[in-house]
């Protein structure tokens, strides 16, 4: 009867074992997918910016206007500069997860294979809504990416990184890094217009409202697999 009862709750513990350990698969899969998917159109979105010629975000200015002076395709120079980028997280001391190795790449050759899709579009009344779209597409994207939890982009970890080296604030040190970006994607080339200032406007409450809507719980044993790198309210601090 001890040797049944025994064998009985092996069982159950070794069911449970097995449960848990599909749970964590399935959490692992479904934050993998919301990585890549909102990589995916994070670069989608940026070609809709692009497409609407109305202006651009920060660094895609700059991505335009070194386009513009090299002959590469933009989502080529968005690669070029990301991994670039990603090189000083080196002195800064800063640790890059899946995540932030995934957003060199996947941002580039989904905006790239999005413009070859796209149509061009001349009149306002097409320009517009390509515009607002590309805005809250990147929203959604943002709060997709973040939210899996596979560590920071290379653009982000380097306003983060700039601000425990230097001890200034987030708020500073992006606003200065990217004052910086937009006045040199300028002088290349690269378009500045009302979309540059309605998406520094939108961006941050956008993105904190589909970070809440995609947040994923915790896996059960608490693990997170890779760095996850700074808390997405951070990153999306304006």
């Amino acid at each position: 009867m001890h040797q049944a009862t025994t064998t009985t709750g092996g069982h159950v513990l070794s069911t449970q074992g097995h449960f848990l350990q599909r749970l964590k698969q399935g959490h692992l899969l479904r934050r993998l997918s919301q990585l890549y998917v909102g990589l995916a159109l994070y670069g989608s979105s940026a070609a809709l910016l692009v497409e609407a010629g109305l202006g651009l975000e920060p660094w895609g200015v700059l991505h335009q206007g070194l386009a513009e002076r090299t002959g590469l395709t933009i989502g080529v120079v968005s690669i070029v500069v990301g991994a670039v980028v990603l090189l000083l997280w080196i002195p800064l001391r800063q640790r890059p997860g899946l995540g932030t190795v995934s957003n060199v790449f996947v941002v580039g050759v989904a905006m790239d294979g999005t413009l070859a899709l796209l149509p061009e579009a001349h009149s306002l009344s097409v320009r517009i809504p390509l515009l607002l779209a590309g805005i809250v597409l990147n929203g959604v994207a943002t709060g997709l990416y973040i939210a899996a939890r596979f560590g920071p982009g290379p653009r982000d970890g380097l306003m983060t990184g700039l601000h425990r080296r230097t001890g200034r604030s987030i708020r500073l040190m992006r606003t200065a890094v990217e004052i910086a970006v937009v006045v040199t994607g300028f002088t290349l080339g690269g378009t500045v217009g009302v979309g540059t200032v309605l998406y520094a406007l939108s961006i941050g409450p956008l993105a904190q409202l589909f970070l809440r809507v995609f947040a994923l719980p915790p896996a059960s044993d608490g693990s997170t697999v890779v760095a996850t790198g700074q808390p997405g309210r951070a990153i999306l601090r304006s």
